[in-house]
């Protein structure tokens, strides 16, 4: 199908709507998968029905079958075929989050130390500014050197601009890092030849990291960091309203998400209760 194959300019859509790096990203990826899936059959609401069930065979977790076909919807749109839409998976909401998934205090620590003794300073900055600020990755690019001496971070996504205040001891040591790396101004987090570094980069470095920090790899993903700043932030301050916002989020249900308790804390709510004899 030949419209399937036009991602460049499905690409270039959704950056004119503003959608984050990672976005565009994802639903061209998505996209180019449901394409390939095609195999030249013509577009219809049952190939798109025929492809999300084919995922579901294949082992895909639902709330990945949907969000590749949230991706798949945003192209239908994109091109006026809107007709071939088809419903998302029923998903219940999960009550708990599971422990091999959880980065913990104790986890994030052995990822600082391990980088510092291995002279990798800048991602283990990156990561503390991350965990320290729950910024998503692609907004690391808003911290800059006059961010830090100004002590907040103007970030606009999505057409919002919010405002994320850094802590004094991240701002003393993301100035000390700029002197050392000759940074008079601008972006702080640069690949050696001066560009922005990728989110990509940021995931393979952190993967790197984990066999000698004794970290799970499945743990270990910028995303996480930001997962463990909320928890962090949420048992200081119990007020979900205020988090949503710092973390950017447009509904609390989204907050709610980051949250979510471990299987094993799940289960000894589960035990406290003293409900069987």
């Amino acid at each position: 199908m030949e419209d399937m194959f036009k991602l460049s300019a499905f690409a270039a859509h959704l950056r004119q709507e503003e959608r984050a790096a990672g976005t565009v990203e994802k639903y061209v990826r998505d996209v180019g998968a449901f394409g390939r899936w095609l195999q030249g059959r013509a577009l219809s609401k049952a190939a798109v029905a025929a492809w999300k069930g084919a995922l579901v065979e294949a082992g895909y977790a639902p709330v990945t079958v949907n969000a590749m076909v949230a991706a798949v919807h945003a192209y239908l749109r994109f091109i006026g075929r809107e007709d071939c839409r088809v419903k998302f998976l029923k998903v219940q909401r999960r009550l708990f989050r599971e422990s091999r998934r959880e980065l913990s205090r104790a986890d994030y620590a052995r990822l600082l130390s391990t980088a510092q003794a291995l002279g990798r300073g800048r991602l283990a900055l990156l990561m503390e500014t991350i965990c320290a600020t729950g910024i998503r990755v692609s907004e690391v690019k808003y911290i800059t050197l006059e961010a830090a001496r100004l002590g907040r971070a103007e970030i606009a996504l999505k057409g919002k601009i919010r405002t994320i205040l850094l802590p004094g001891k991240l701002c003393r040591k993301l100035c000390k890092y700029a002197r050392a790396e000759k940074i008079a101004s601008g972006e702080l987090f640069l690949t050696r030849s001066g560009t922005p570094i990728h989110r990509r980069q940021v995931w393979a470095e952190m993967k790197r990291l984990c066999a000698q920090a004794g970290v799970e790899p499945g743990k270990v993903f910028p995303h996480n960091l930001r997962h463990l700043f909320a928890t962090a932030f949420y048992q200081h301050c119990k007020d979900l309203a205020r988090l949503a916002d710092v973390l950017g989020h447009a509904s609390v249900d989204t907050t709610r998400v980051y949250l979510l308790t471990t299987g094993g804390e799940h289960r000894r709510a589960l035990e406290r209760l003293g409900l069987v004899t």
